[in-house]
């Protein structure tokens, strides 16, 4: 179901200014990046030391939740929004480890994404993997595409890792949610992060300014209140809207994990 041409979206990739996606690649020690995206990363390193511990934060917190989700949860549907570029282990691979006959649907509307796409769909013979090039803010078409795929009569993961927070209006944001909730069944899952500033201190602060100065697209940092409001009407899991090093961290972790600047949270559809 891969849609979108790689060799067009070759030719829209800004190689003049930073991007997100590759910025986040090169703090999770990925190659696929630019000078620009990597001097950015160093800039806001220097301000903030610990954004890598940030952007590796979401990832473990990602592949925890995945792993729950597939065993505990027994779900074997993800739709994974925001997918960004493809540092293993993607989901797929975390999922499929566990169940083979996982199936996952990955979107994202970043060319350099799609230029990649075909790295994330190295699915197992018994499930599928594939990949939508479309937008967040485009929920109706999600879903419709996903579907080719996916059965969305059956319970889903939706899991959106670092995306929110580039949707500037907090009610596009829950129109958002709520749209792609209505369409699976109870028994369905919603795990998200999201940036904040507040943790971290003014350097976070500054760190967000400097970003929204210079990269593209911009973010907007939320308040813990305002992502627990993302699971209104949820069943939220146990431990809550935490920083995501706080859920359910592995058992055999000798000293308490450092909260980094996003919130987390997973939550299940009555």
């Amino acid at each position: 179901m891969t849609t979108g041409d790689p060799s067009t979206a070759s030719s829209r990739i800004d190689m003049t200014r930073p991007h997100s996606a590759r910025v986040w690649d090169y703090w999770l020690g990925g190659k696929d990046n630019f000078e620009v995206d990597r001097e950015l990363g160093e800039q806001i390193a220097g301000m903030f030391p610990h954004v890598v511990a940030t952007a590796r934060g979401d990832r473990e917190f990602m592949h925890r939740t995945t792993r729950y989700l597939a065993t505990e949860a027994g779900i074997d549907q993800f739709l994974d929004i925001g997918t960004g570029l493809p540092t293993p282990p993607n989901l797929h691979q975390v999922a499929q480890e566990i169940n083979p006959k996982a199936r996952v649907v990955y979107v994202d509307n970043d060319p350099i994404v799609l230029v990649h796409a075909r790295a994330l769909l190295n699915s197992t013979p018994e499930g599928s993997c594939d990949y939508l090039d479309a937008d967040l803010r485009e929920p109706s078409r999600i879903l419709r595409e996903a579907g080719t795929t996916l059965d969305l009569d059956r319970p889903v993961a939706i899991t959106l890792m670092s995306v929110l927070h580039f949707v500037a209006d907090l009610e596009d944001v829950v129109s958002i949610l709520q749209r792609l909730l209505n369409a699976v069944p109870s028994g369905s899952y919603l795990a998200l992060t999201h940036s904040t500033d507040e943790i971290g201190g003014p350097a976070v602060k500054r760190a967000f300014e400097m970003w929204n100065a210079t990269a593209h697209p911009k973010a907007q940092p939320r308040t813990r209140s305002e992502v627990t409001g993302l699971f209104d009407g949820l069943e939220l899991l146990d431990p809550g809207v935490v920083s995501p090093p706080l859920w359910r961290p592995p058992l055999d972790v000798e000293t308490e994990p450092e909260p980094v600047p996003l919130w987390a949270g997973v939550a299940r559809k009555p």
